[in-house]
């Protein structure tokens, strides 16, 4: 049985959302935002930069959920020195979610085949992605709900 996570991301993907769409919008869901324009930004991070050969979508959203939260936004602000730490745990923790498939590279994950995202991989990867950079930020002191002052 999925949980609510689970059925918001089958229903973006429903929808036509790319993995790394998808991950942006779950955190733009959680702060009570939306950004359309982030939106479609993200979608140039789609299937691995769209050829497949770059990293998966999914790590790619993870790690601009990650900016989004803790990242330089405005000309007054700075990035959160614990950022670079972030993106290493995630870095280290999809490498190791990945392994299985060869690499973090989207055809790694999708075996090759590179048109259509597969459903129980790609979903998988999606719900651990999430909950692992909503425990990242936690551990950081980000409450994942709050966000940075929209601006």
């Amino acid at each position: 049985m999925l949980d609510d996570g689970g059925l918001r991301i089958l229903e973006l993907a429903g929808k036509g959302y790319c993995c790394s769409q998808v991950m942006i919008q779950l955190a733009l869901d959680e702060m009570g935002r939306e950004n359309p324009d982030l939106i479609r930004a993200a979608s140039g991070l789609c299937m691995g930069f769209g050829d497949c050969s770059g990293p998966c979508g999914v790590y790619l959203g993870a790690a601009a959920v990650l900016g989004l939260y803790t990242g330089k936004g405005t000309d007054m602000e700075e990035a959160d020195h614990k950022l670079p730490l972030m993106q290493e745990t995630l870095h280290d923790w999809f490498t190791e979610a990945t392994a299985q498939y060869g690499g973090i590279a989207c055809r790694d994950i999708l075996g090759g085949d590179c048109g259509q995202p597969d459903q129980v991989k790609c979903g998988g990867l999606l719900s651990a992605a999430s909950e692992q950079v909503r425990r990242i930020l936690l551990n950081n002191g980000v409450d994942p709900a709050e966000g940075r002052e929209e601006g």
